[in-house]
């Protein structure tokens, strides 16, 4: 490697550094803001702005962690500043590949994992071929700080477990002194309550983690842990007495600032801990850069120097908090993974993000059966007063309500109380714990405690949690594995590898890009199916059918597209097609949930009404499954290679794709356009194409016996055509609710 190539890959650290903290915090965010947002602590901007200023003030203390990169996973002595530039460049491209991936998808990954394992997987990469290439009679463990690197390791898979029992005992213990119903409770108890937050938070986030400041001596340091126990018992009893005086004279919510301040702790520990995961590896490179120029050898002196402790200005590290700051605020990618962990660990039931598998439901039952179990054992006097501590309670009968709030304060104040110690502890030991995790887990924790994962959504949220987890060990996996390519091409072919991995790094990221608008695209459609505010029984029935006519729209023009398809043999448009059949189903489930919410309201209204919308319920179900079955079917077809349509069979599926689609157009009308169509016509259309049909399948069945016609191609011929008539039908009831629930007096007739 010339010196020269040696200036170009530094300058690209350079730039990497800026986009690995651009994707880094689109992962990370989700890390402290979730609470806040979850439980409405204050406005989004007002979140946002607490937050930017809890970054700007951790990235001060993350001095320390930089040791990290330099010596954590290598021993540097052994390496020349080639090797060395050849490492970091490898880590700095898998690193923003990685993490660009996890956040198209909205996977809440670590940042601390993938930069650990893409150190380890280039440097063992280096460190091989040095072996190979050379008979020094070193071995690879020589090479890596085994010992740092497993403490590393290790430390990551323990904060897992505490982060989850520490979020749910405390949680539990928590809910438990104020109840569900935590108003009361908190006048009593805020001011305590209030002044221990403050001193954890306090202790954890400064205390323990002024060793990292890059604006601080050694002697303010250390003055400040030797008086720790002062300090932290006047916080205690200061905090404690304004947040009383809050609470007693001006009635002042004190949990709202606690999660304020607890959001601010967290983005100050997030930044102390993660930022060497974003430009470590950057300002590893340029230190061993400079020290080799000032050396008389720069291409063949090892980077001893790097072993020794090394400061980093603080200029530096505010530049980056200030990137990290911008990231935050205008990142659509962030808000995508923020969504994620809300979802798993909101307290009400709903459409939820993961389906069950058969491990989620295991895992479920086990528990399910442990808890019954230490439910029996437990005496019948203790239980009851746990479980009353554990409802809320309606006023009128002293009964527990069904629905608990929402992610609220107490739970918020505890995942961020919790997640900043265990944090700030890592910070502290210079262990680089991963956020992501212990955030996480802390939230699951606090979740399962509140009961958030009840009969109706366990499974699922399960699931999502072990999907997530998997993400995990991916990461580790692919992190290793792709720095290990990438420092392997990098050494072996110098500038062209160079270039083709950028090309290819710059073209995954667009992938990515586009992938990520898409899904985007997708959820905005889904917006439409939101039912938040319900004035009277006229305004939800209008509604119910608004969101009905833009489903129809959408599956006619997803049927249109695969008949067309099928009929050509296309089996791209066929698999994007098939990708949307999760979207309708998602759409359909939203639509039911609505009218859920209505019936609930309805209650003691028209016993009619409420027997339409259970008919609409079961029309859609239909009405997706034969939307279902026929695009799965057409694309399996396909996909299998079997034999395409004959001729005639296709003359005969677009005469039934005619009828059929216009009849889905006529009820799509009258719901968009709230207007009376001729439901005659409508009717008159099915049984034309009943008869089509019927029609179609004797000739079909000569085809079967002359042998023109295979097996499958008989079973797809039937089936597409058998769901025209279904979904046809389907249409022509909710057709007839729609009149019947707007009074126009029009009855369709009987459509058996």
């Amino acid at each position: 490697m010339t010196l020269e190539l040696c200036y170009i890959i530094v300058g690209m650290l350079i730039l990497f550094a800026v986009f690995d903290l651009m994707v880094g915090v689109s992962n990370d965010a989700v890390n402290f803001l979730n609470s806040a947002i979850g439980s409405k602590a204050a406005p989004f901007f007002v979140i946002m702005i607490i937050a930017s200023l809890g970054i700007l003030a951790g990235v001060t203390f993350s001095g320390g962690m930089m040791e990290v990169a330099r010596k954590g996973i290598f021993h540097p002595q052994f390496f020349t500043m080639p090797e060395l530039l050849t490492i970091f460049l490898a880590v700095m491209i898998a690193d923003i590949l990685l993490l660009d991936l996890f956040n198209t998808y909205g996977l809440p990954t670590s940042t601390t994992v993938s930069i650990v394992f893409e150190l380890l997987g280039a440097s063992v990469a280096l460190a091989a071929i040095k072996i190979m290439t050379q008979t020094t009679g070193t071995a690879l463990w020589d090479y890596i700080n085994t010992a740092k690197a497993m403490a590393i390791i290790g430390g990551i898979l323990l904060s897992i477990m505490v982060a989850f029992f520490s979020g749910a005992v405390i949680q539990f213990l928590t809910r438990l002194i104020f109840t569900f119903d935590y108003q009361k409770k908190l006048v009593r108890y805020g001011g305590l309550w209030g002044g221990m937050a403050m001193t954890a938070i306090t202790y954890f986030a400064i205390v323990q983690g002024v060793g990292g400041a890059s604006f601080m001596t050694e002697q303010t340091a250390a003055w400040i842990k030797t008086h720790s126990g002062m300090i932290m018992a006047g916080i205690f009893v200061l905090s404690g007495s304004i947040f009383q005086v809050l609470l007693s004279f001006f009635k002042v919510n004190i949990l709202k600032p606690i999660v304020l301040i607890g959001t601010f702790a967290l983005a100050m520990a997030f930044a102390a801990n993660d930022l060497v995961n974003f430009i470590g590896v950057p300002l590893a490179g340029l230190t061993a850069f400079q020290n080799a120029l000032s050396s008389g050898d720069p291409l063949n002196i090892t980077m001893a120097a790097l072993g020794k402790k090394v400061n980093t200005p603080t200029y530096m590290l505010l530049i980056a908090g200030s990137i990290m700051v911008l990231t935050l605020w205008i990142s659509k990618k962030a808000k995508t993974v923020t969504e994620t962990e809300i979802r798993l660990g909101r307290q009400d039931e709903g459409t939820e993000k993961y389906e069950s598998i058969w491990l989620s439901r295991k895992i479920v039952n086990l528990f399910d059966f442990l808890f019954s179990t230490v439910k029996n054992l437990t005496p019948e006097l203790l239980r009851d007063a746990v479980e009353k501590r554990l409802c809320l309670a309606d006023g009128d009968n002293n009964t527990c309500l069904i629905e608990k709030p929402s992610f609220d304060l107490v739970r918020a104040s505890v995942n961020l109380m919790v997640a900043s110690a265990v944090v700030s502890m890592g910070t502290s030991l210079k262990l680089p714990l991963s956020t992501t995790y212990v955030t996480f887990m802390v939230a699951m924790g606090t979740s399962f405690s509140d009961q958030a994962w009840g009969r109706e959504s366990a499974v699922f949220r399960v699931t999502g949690v072990l999907a997530v987890i998997g993400g995990w060990f991916l990461t580790a996996f692919i992190a290793f594995a792709a720095s290990f390519i990438f420092a392997g091409i990098l050494f072996y072919f110098k500038l062209p590898g160079f270039i083709v991995s950028l090309v290819f790094a710059v073209y995954v990221i667009w992938k990515n890009h586009n992938k990520h608008k898409a899904q985007e695209k997708i959820k905005d459609e889904m917006t439409i199916y939101n039912l938040d505010k319900i004035e009277n029984l006229q305004e939800a029935v209008s509604q119910t059918f608004d969101h009905l006519a833009f489903l129809l729209k959408s599956i006619r023009e997803s049927l249109d597209i695969s008949f067309d398809s099928l009929f050509k043999s296309d089996l791209v448009t066929l698999r994007q097609e098939r990708m949307r059949v999760k979207y309708f189903q998602n759409s359909v489930n939203i639509i039911m949930a609505n009218i859920f919410k209505v019936l609930r309201l309805l209650s003691k209204e028209d016993h009619h009404v409420s027997y339409n919308y259970y008919q609409i319920i079961r029309r859609l179900q239909k009405l997706s499954d034969g939307h279902r079955d026929t695009v799965i079917r057409s694309s399996m077809h396909v996909s299998n290679r079997h034999t395409g349509l004959l001729e005639a069979q296709i003359i005969e599926l677009k005469e039934i794709k005619k009828v059929f689609l216009n009849i889905i157009f006529l009820v799509e009308t009258a719901f968009r356009d709230k207007r009376i169509i001729d439901c005659q016509d409508a009717v008159e259309q099915f049984h034309y194409l009943k008869e089509l049909v019927d029609d179609y399948n004797e000739n079909q069945i000569k085809r079967i016996r002359d042998d023109s016609s295979k097996t499958r191609l008989s079973i797809l011929f039937y089936a597409i055509s058998g769901n025209s008539v279904m979904m046809a039908k389907q249409n022509i009831k909710l057709l007839d609710i729609f009149n019947e629930s707007f009074k126009l007096n029009q009855k369709c007739e009987s459509v058996e």
